[in-house]
């Protein structure tokens, strides 16, 4: 029976029984005042015992349980908003629950979903929506939930116990005891004849959704930021997820999905889980597992965990069984403006750059970047990356030296950060070495001569055009980068190949890598406020005949090990530095020139290193040159000038 119906038959049995109080022939008794049949009241409180059809244009108040009994139907419309109303320490005993042999009807639509949260808007505040089923459960025909001594399960796996679609679900998840919370949406036994699409659980302090057995399946699920799993299941759950996104962006969350119990195999399908916090992807006790096709995982620092060593062949990624030391990202499976209609306010959208790119590409500063191996610009196309841009190198082990943002010969980039907004490189496991960081190939000279070949990916490098355009740099961090090539090489943070002086390089912070902070393989480029944190090897490097300038840069290294501030290799092509600040406070090596290498500096102060300089091949010393006088001897006292402002550079060391 449609609302409008119902409604109708309501006030057509109202007006009868008035009219037939006013014609009674029993004018001795007082009128009294009409009593609304049960249930139409805006409170929603006690046992439903009837059907009944809420009001999509009223507002609706949970204060306690609402109980839709065996027999009963609850029909919720389009546009129906309830808000529970949880006193201090009722939060558990505020829920909607569907005992077993009712139904609920969620009738709403995209424009108009059903909405069900909480007055306080705090993760925790209620109970959420219970439904239980008479399918199949391992715990066995009528067990009780461990919430209100709820019956559920039986042997109809093709039960129903109504329908939903469009729904919004936000901060449940009541703490019951020390081991049990409520979860956004919890079904004891639901069996496969209740449909279940387009549904939206948000903010809770347990689970999104979780299965107690049943046969249930839902299509179109999204999951953001629940404190426990977003997706769980556990008694012999037999169903099936389909495009299901799953978002966080707190970190403290256990899990995207977490099964338990024995493995009846239940289906995901197009499964997208997105972490801007690292965290555990998925995770499988005792001897669950699942087959999920269409996986794309993006910023986990685990992927899948057996928690109990159960076998992994239980586990089905796409037809081959799970690898824990695979990431599994992948472009994203589900599209996440399906859930535009859930109107949330987090957006941590995720894309994966991979490949070759042939043509213009410019990233989008709300979405999140997950570099996936090589990302190569070819000649004559641009990569353009807007301020406040992250680009996360997620690296499964053995990756780390094919892991890294390329510009070749003839193409640019195009780094648009800002003081406020840095764009910024970095990797999911934060640690030295995990990826190769920034490498840009250009046209300039270099004295390996034209094409010459990178000893990194076989990039061709180098030219006669000193003027060469590969790009602008502006308020760009690179960080973790410095992956181990072989005993001989590494990558660096930002690794220069014959760039030339058309090229724009201002404001980067390369911090933490386990090579060089930046290394000049020949070419003009110069750039302007530059600064570099704990790079295990050199901060600046250069060989090959680079003789451009850098103005402005700041060396720290408060970690041992390091090999040098500075170090110079092969030809003095006579780079320039100024105002260079260099600070120790570990001791080490400040500047080293190798063959015939040197500079000219202006304005240095150099202090804290053991040695400041240091010609190690026994290169003249008169090609260093220090405010404008060549030195004549390795000691001597000329790295006292003015220090360089830590402060130009609080845009990187407070990100």
């Amino acid at each position: 029976m449609t609302t409008k119906n119902l409604n109708l038959k309501m006030l057509f049995i109202a007006t009868f029984a008035i009219l037939a109080v006013s014609c009674s022939t029993d004018t001795s008794s007082t009128d009294e005042p009409y009593t609304p049949p049960q249930g139409e009241g805006t409170e929603l409180n006690g046992t439903l015992n009837e059907d009944r059809t809420l009001d999509g244009t009223k507002q609706y108040t949970l204060t306690g349980t609402y109980s839709v009994s065996a027999g009963a139907t609850l029909t919720i419309p389009a546009g129906t908003k309830i808000t529970a109303n949880t006193a201090s320490g009722n939060s558990t005993s505020t829920y909607i629950v569907v005992q077993k042999g009712g139904k609920i009807n969620v009738q709403g639509t995209a424009n108009n979903p059903v909405v069900l949260t909480s007055n306080n808007e705090t993760p925790g505040d209620w109970g959420g929506l219970v439904i239980a089923g008479d399918a199949t459960t391992t715990e066995g025909t009528n067990a009780t939930a461990e919430i209100g001594q709820i019956a559920y399960g039986g042997s109809n796996d093709a039960d129903n116990s109504g329908s939903i679609n469009y729904m919004i679900i936000n901060y449940a998840g009541a703490q019951i005891n020390a081991e049990s919370q409520f979860n956004g949406l919890t079904l004891y036994a639901v069996g496969s004849g209740t449909a279940i699409n387009n549904v939206a659980l948000l903010n809770g302090t347990d689970d999104g959704v979780e299965f107690f057995g049943g046969t249930a399946s839902i299509t179109n699920l999204y999951l953001e930021n629940n404190e426990d799993d977003a997706i769980d299941w556990t008694e012999g759950w037999s169903g099936t997820v389909t495009n299901a996104y799953a978002l966080h962006s707190k970190a403290g969350f256990s899990t995207a999905v977490e099964a338990d119990g024995i493995n009846n195999n239940p289906k995901l399908v197009n499964f997208t889980a997105v972490s801007s916090v690292g965290g555990t992807a998925l995770q499988f006790k005792k001897e669950s597992g699942a087959t999920i096709t269409g996986l794309s995982l993006a910023g986990y620092d685990i992927s899948v965990d057996m928690k109990d060593n159960g076998p992994l062949a239980n586990v089905q990624f796409d037809g081959a069984a799970a690898d824990p030391a695979k990431n599994y990202i992948a472009a994203p499976t589900v599209d996440i403006a399906t859930f535009s209609w859930v109107n949330s306010n987090t957006a941590v959208e995720t894309s994966v750059l991979t490949g070759s790119i042939t043509s213009d590409l410019t990233l989008n500063a709300k979405i999140t970047y997950f570099l996936d191996q090589t990302l190569s610009i070819e000649a004559g196309a641009k990569l353009t990356i807007p301020a406040g841009t992250k680009i996360i190198a997620d690296v499964e082990s053995g990756n780390e030296t094919s892991t890294y943002i390329l510009i070749q010969k003839g193409a640019q980039i195009d780094v648009l950060g800002t003081e406020a907004a840095p764009v910024v490189m970095t990797s999911t496991n934060e640690t030295p070495g995990d990826w190769g960081g920034l490498v840009i190939a250009g046209d300039a000279t270099t004295t390996e001569g034209t094409n010459a070949t990178a000893e990194v990916g076989q990039i061709a490098y180098g030219g006669s055009n000193d003027d060469d355009n590969s790009g602008t740099i502006k308020y760009l961090i690179i960080n973790y980068a410095g992956a181990q090539i072989n005993a001989e090489s590494q990558f660096n943070g930002l690794t220069l190949y014959a760039v030339g002086s058309g090229t724009t390089i201002e404001n980067v912070a390369v911090l933490n890598g386990t090579d060089d902070g930046v290394e000049f393989f020949g070419g003009t480029v110069t750039a302007t406020n530059m600064y570099f944190e704990n790079n295990e090897d050199d901060a600046v490097d250069w060989t090959e005949g680079w003789n451009g300038s850098i103005t402005n840069t700041y060396i720290l290294h408060n970690k041992s090990g390091f090999s040098t501030a500075l170090e110079g290799d092969g030809v003095n092509n006579n780079p320039t530095f100024t105002n260079l600040t260099a600070v120790s406070t570990v001791d080490g090596m400040a500047l080293q020139f190798k063959k015939t290498s040197g500079a000219t500096f202006t304005n240095v102060n150099i202090s804290g290193y053991v040695t400041n300089v240091d010609m190690k091949d026994n290169g003249p010393l008169a090609n260093v040159i220090v405010d404008g006088t060549p030195l004549t001897n390795a000691n001597d006292n000329v790295f006292n000038g003015t220090l360089v402002d830590i402060s130009l550079f609080a845009w990187a060391t407070e990100n």
